[in-house]
């Protein structure tokens, strides 16, 4: 089996949905049935992704909406 990941642990990307721009990192990958899953650690939070939602560019545009 061969893994594809977008992303690797302990880099610093962002959620493109997301208005503050938080840089959060890469803690956990998990293999599902859908696909790989990240889990994103920003401060004290934890929150899990997929690949589509995140980006490694902050969007300084979105955090003036």
């Amino acid at each position: 089996m061969t893994i594809d990941n977008k992303f690797d642990l302990k880099q610093i990307v962002y959620l493109r949905t997301d208005k503050e721009q938080l840089p959060r990192i890469v803690a956990r990958i998990q293999i599902g049935q859908l696909g790989l899953l990240y889990c994103l650690n920003q401060g004290i939070t934890e929150s899990w992704h997929y690949d589509f939602e995140m980006t490694e560019e902050k969007d300084v545009l979105m955090s003036f909406s």
